[in-house]
């Protein structure tokens, strides 16, 4: 479960980054208030735990199924 969640975080900094890129707008920032606006900063740091989280993935074992 906390896989997964952390997951859909990483997608939603790497959109968010994405649209930064692109088009030089934080969409994040923008539905929040800002960059500074404590939400946006709850989110970005939600983010960035589970972009570290995300590591922990990399180096999980993963057992073939019988089937």
């Amino acid at each position: 479960m906390v896989d997964k969640l952390a997951l859909i975080l990483v997608i939603i900094g790497a959109i968010n980054w994405a649209f930064i890129g692109v088009f030089g707008i934080d969409p994040i920032a923008m539905l929040f208030g800002g960059q500074l606006a404590l939400i946006s900063r709850i989110i970005y740091t939600l983010v960035g735990l589970a972009g570290l989280w995300s590591i922990s993935i990399l180096f999980k074992r993963v057992e073939p199924q019988n089937e």
